[in-house]
């Protein structure tokens, strides 16, 4: 176990330079974490859970998730712990508010089957029955909307959300507000559905999933600066690979999805099931070239220090190391 710069760390570098609020640790230093804890799910739990051209088995479930699943149990319960302290130093019964945990990373990093595995797991441990997950996509602005402010091929942008709805939202769960909606969004028809929302009923944990989730709060015109999203967080993770892996993992999931998803006629991208291999592939890069990535540099990784945990992938799409900030 040995103590890193962050950005190194993940970089692979294996140096110390200076003093550094994470702990580095291998997967193997890792797994010993939480040896003694048995595998709740099965092949058919893994094969729902794991999102396309991801890669996750039971092995990577026993390894990685199962004691990031216990770790996090820990500081749930000591979050209770503090509301019991809170409690009674006000004299008064203050009720538990949710526990809410951010995931961030890019785009065909793995971070939907990241936030979909914990929330199958927590929901194993005593005391959270009650977890639900929510993606940032529901925050989108609509495609109209974003035609009429130009910000088409800028969607995934921070500035193609409705960001101060979705900071409202998390602020109302955070609250323990008994109802919460958000927008209801379509990955088929890669928009907002306006007859449709999501409700969140006070969870045990909500798990927040974005590309942009870890940001930080922005400047006002006044010069002073309001609350960003991570405020309301009390755990967070990010998911990190290099970036010429994520971008070969965003190509091999397009050539997947021309017949998966995109052959549905009612697809927003119905246009590129009958590509070629070479026109896919082609189109796709196009695509990493010109939003994903840009993104990714300017917008997702310079978020990458703001997280308690960093899980860092390699090649094969299996999480290698991990970056847990001591404090």
């Amino acid at each position: 176990m040995t103590v890193r710069d962050p950005s190194s760390a993940v970089k692979g570098h294996s140096s110390v330079h200076g003093s550094s609020p994470f702990v580095e640790l291998s997967r193997e230093d890792w797994a010993r974490l939480s040896n003694e804890i048995e595998q709740p799910l099965d092949a058919a739990d893994v094969a729902r859970l794991r999102g396309t051209g991801d890669r996750l088995d039971l092995t990577e479930v026993a390894e990685v998730y199962l004691p990031l699943s216990r770790l996090l149990n820990l500081y749930v319960s000591g979050a209770e712990q503090l509301h019991r302290a809170t409690s009674t130093f006000l004299r008064e019964d203050v009720e538990r508010t949710p526990f809410v945990i951010g995931v961030a990373g890019s785009v065909a990093v793995g971070k939907s089957t990241t936030a979909r595995v914990l929330r199958e797991l927590l929901r194993r441990w005593p005391g959270t029955p009650d977890v639900q997950l929510i993606t940032t996509d529901g925050f989108l602005y609509p495609n109209a909307e974003l035609e009429r402010r130009g910000l088409m091929q800028r969607k995934g942008f921070p500035e193609s959300y409705d960001r101060r709805r979705l900071l409202r939202f998390v602020s109302e769960v955070k609250s323990g507000a008994p109802d919460v909606t958000a927008p209801w969004y379509s990955h088929l028809t890669y928009d907002i559905v306006p007859e449709r929302e999501v409700v969140v009923s006070r969870p045990d944990v909500l798990i927040v999933e974005g590309l942009n989730v870890l940001a930080p709060a922005r400047l006002r015109s006044d010069g002073t600066q309001g609350l960003a999203l991570s405020d309301f967080f009390d755990f967070s993770i990010y998911v990190d690979a290099p970036t010429d892996y994520i971008e070969k993992w965003y190509i091999e999931r397009f050539m997947k999805l021309r017949s998966g998803a995109f052959s549905d006629p009612e697809s927003y991208f119905h246009r590129y099931a009958s590509l070629s291999d070479e026109e896919a592939a082609a189109t796709a890069h196009d695509i990493w070239t010109r939003i994903n990535e840009p993104n990714l540099r300017e917008n997702v990784l310079p978020t990458r220090g703001r997280a308690k945990l960093v899980l860092s992938k390699d090649r094969d799409h299996g999480i290698r190391r991990m970056l847990l900030r001591k404090t």
